[in-house]
């Protein structure tokens, strides 16, 4: 079921898609890149271009100008994909500057139309173009003849190392990095604090900053620049990871950014959002104080609050390190982190901060196990009493996961949930409309409604966010959408499809990289399918290993399957000792849906020491356990089981009687297995009655042995679709029986022959038929 606490983290760094950034004393300068950029701009507005190759370059403009210095290999391959014919004509114009003398870069720059005169170009002066203009001719004229000439030999090096070999290149870029920084807006007239440290800038680049020509800073960013990359990767990191930068090259790119300039507060959040990916809790709290320390002492708040704006990121300082310690699950240190941002709050009446407190408060106790119905009641009438929707919503949700799992009836449900959608819509939430998607899809499932839940799965994976797409991407890397593709991947397993569960699970990795927050669904679906896969195939020897990865992704999970394969392979006296030890824990933390699981595995060890009067007591309150909490899949496998129960106590008539009530909902919405499972279970109860059975004595009924034989051939096809063949051995034998029995010879020894060749495949004595459902 989709987590509702995902929602609740700050972040302060973004408001609607924007990072507010500033990068304190760097200002910006005249390169040899945006010499390039001015070029192509250049021709742009005097040559002829086509109409779809302008648009292509209109895309372009804004990256380049705001995006990272790139090398004249990069820059001329970008133009190139939207229009060759400039891009040539931007080379050419480089290398007649380049190869010529000083005269020809002042030339070029004195041709440039001028923002304020051309009022018919893309160069007016309110443009995008023309700013960029206005702001390269402002710092070209503010040079010295010295800076001039070496912004010229800049450019030679940055067009010549373009032809030359990699290590040529290489050699030259610590000089060029050196040179852009005489280049500045700043004149000679301004202070020494508001420079940039000019031996910081004269040091040469690290080696490692040389290692990759891919790589998108050379030397300090200017503002823009920096603020374009940080709003880029901050957006990418929150809604398609895949498309950001890996963690080591975008640790690079910020350990860049901060060697200029250490006080950079939004670079540290980044930085803290980038540890987050591979779970490094040690540099995520790091960068995370580092982030609230550096937005103290820049004085960017505090300065409009007055002391109020201190405060505040005190306490939401304190409020992400709790949730910090929740994700890694250190409860006891999120706790603390919690008092202290509950006690500053409180201090400073904070209504907003203390209401997100106590959100992350239920949070917390759900997370540790503890009842926390009271406290999240309290949060949903705080946070509508302050008008707070999304606290409000996170807070409904959080309760009909905890009805859902306390037996609540699906009609409350889902009416909390549609109230909760009212209020979505009105307000555009569009995530937490994703996670109630994927609730309602959860809830479905767990109530076995299958066919309902892939219905809400494929509603969450069509649906159009309601957000603004920055950078061409949507949000589809959040909790709902891994937890709807899972149960996608889980429903096509249950009916065999088995090449589609490897495509959903394919795009799973793919969105979802394994060192992500949600990769561990995505791994317990695999892990889970795969068992159940080799299980049915009786392949036991490659579902044991399996054992070990779930029990490190869910211990719970982990347990009941070593139980199976325990029971699998004739061990009942260990898988019975696991099953015990399962039962109460799952009792204590009130896992229904795994206890009456227990049970049922409980009940089949009970029938292969032949104990069936046994095994009742244990079904009926397996089966009051499941109608009491809705539990519609779990009810018709615990009729199943007592059907069989009885047809091995000797009255399978109302064996056949009780089957009638579970095979309908078995049928809609059961797995394939469970489907074979019942059909065959009923042809074994027609035999029973007809007379077929070790038991019959008189004239056997024929309409009856007919119809076992319809149902016998309906459950091998599904067995036949899973590759089931210890349970296809079974039905080859049942069906040998009564053909011989109905006196039809030739399918007789059709069945026996598909008997034999089974049963060597198979390799391994049959169990007897009577002992397994």
């Amino acid at each position: 079921m989709a987590s509702v606490h995902e929602s609740l983290y700050f972040n302060p760094m973004m408001t609607n898609g924007v990072v507010h950034a500033n990068v304190f004393g760097i200002k910006d300068w005249v390169t040899p890149y945006k010499i390039s950029v001015l070029a192509l701009l250049y021709d742009m507005t005097a040559s002829k271009i086509t109409l779809p190759e302008r648009r292509r370059l209109n895309k372009l403009i804004l990256p380049l100008q705001q995006g990272p210095d790139l090398t004249l290999g990069q820059f001329l391959k970008t133009v190139e994909e939207c229009c060759s014919q400039t891009a040539h004509t931007v080379k050419l114009r480089l290398d007649e500057m380049a190869d010529g003398e000083l005269k020809d870069m002042e030339y070029f720059f004195s041709t440039l139309p001028t923002p304020f005169t051309a009022f018919d170009s893309e160069a007016y002066k309110t443009s995008v173009v023309g700013l960029f203009m206005r702001h390269m001719l402002l710092a070209y004229n503010k040079l010295s003849f010295s800076q001039v000439y070496k912004l010229y030999k800049s450019l030679q090096l940055y067009c010549h190392s373009h032809y030359a070999k990699p290590a040529d290149g290489l050699l030259g870029l610590p000089e060029l990095a050196t040179n852009d920084s005489d280049m500045d807006l700043t004149s000679t007239e301004d202070t020494v604090g508001d420079r940039i440290d000019r031996e910081e800038l004269d040091s040469p680049l690290h080696e490692s900053e040389l290692r990759n020509n891919s790589t998108p800073s050379r030397g300090p960013l200017s503002q823009k620049q920096a603020e374009y990359f940080l709003a880029r990767q901050a957006y990418l990191l929150k809604n398609d990871e895949n498309k950001a930068l890996k963690p080591a090259a975008l640790q690079e790119e910020l350990n860049n950014m901060l060697k200029f300039n250490p006080d950079f507060a939004e670079a540290h959040y980044l930085n803290y959002l980038n540890n987050m990916r591979v779970q490094d809790i040690f540099l995520s709290a790091h960068s995370l104080l580092h982030y609230f320390d550096r937005l103290i002492l820049s004085g960017n708040e505090g300065k409009s609050n007055g002391d109020e704006g201190y405060g505040r990121s005190l306490r939401y300082a304190a409020l992400n390190l709790a949730s910090l310690h929740c994700r890694f699950g250190h409860y006891q240190q999120a706790d603390l982190a919690l008092q202290e941002a509950i006690r500053i709050a409180q201090e400073s009446n904070d209504h907003v901060c203390l209401q997100h407190c106590l959100s992350w408060l239920y949070t917390l106790e759900q997370m540790k196990g503890s009842d926390s119905t009271v406290l999240t009641e309290d949060s949903v009438k705080m946070a509508a009493h302050f008008c707070l929707p999304y606290l409000a919503s996170l807070g409904i949700q959080s309760l009909v996961q905890q009805g859902a799992t306390q037996g609540k009836t699906a009609h409350k449900l889902m009416d909390a949930l549609k109230d909760t959608d009212i209020l979505h819509w009105k307000h555009s939430l569009s995530e937490l409309i994703e996670i109630s998607l994927a609730q309602t899809t959860s809830i479905w499932r767990m109530y076995g409604k299958s066919t309902m839940a892939l219905q809400q799965a494929q509603l969450l994976l069509n649906m159009s966010s309601l957000e603004p797409v920055n950078f061409g991407v949507q949000q589809n890397n959040t909790e709902a959408f891994a937890v709807a593709l899972c149960h996608l991947a889980e429903l096509h397993a249950e009916q065999g499809l088995y090449c589609a569960v490897s495509e959903i699970l394919q795009h799973l990795k793919e969105q979802f990289p394994p060192h992500s927050q949600h990769a561990k669904l995505w791994m317990l679906c695999d892990l889970k399918i795969e068992f159940e896969r080799h299980m049915n195939e009786g392949k036991y020897h490659l579902a044991e290993p399996l054992v070990t990865a779930i029990s490190a992704l869910n211990k719970t999970e982990g347990l009941y399957r070593k139980a199976q394969v325990l029971k699998a392979l004739n061990r009942s006296t260990e898988a019975y000792k696991i099953l015990q030890r399962l039962q109460v824990h799952c009792e204590k933390t009130k896992c229904t849906e795994v206890v009456i699981r227990v049970m049922l595995s409980t009940a089949e060890l009970h029938w292969e020491s032949s104990g069936f009067s046994t095994a009742l007591p244990l079904l009926l309150q397996a089966l009051a356990l499941a109608r009491q909490h809705h539990l519609q899949s779990l009810a018709s496998e615990t009729i199943l089981h007592l059907a069989f129960t009885q047809l091995m106590l000797g009255v399978p008539k109302h064996a056949l009687s009780v089957l009638h009530e579970a095979i309908e909902p078995v049928l809609a919405h059961g797995s394939v297995m469970d489907k074979g499972r019942a059909l065959l279970l009923t042809a074994r109860c027609q035999m029973a009655v007809a007379g077929f059975g070790p038991n019959g004595h008189g004239q056997a009924d024929l309409h009856l042995a007919v119809l076992a034989v319809d149902t016998l051939n309906e459950s091998a096809a599904y067995f036949s679709k899973l590759s089931c063949k210890a349970r296809l051995r079974d039905v080859r034998y049942l069906q040998a029986l009564l053909h011989r029995s109905l006196g039809q010879t030739s399918q007789c020894y059709k069945s026996s022959m598909l008997f034999r060749l089974l049963d060597q495949e198979l390799q391994a004595p049959a169990p007897p038929v009577s002992m397994r459902l």
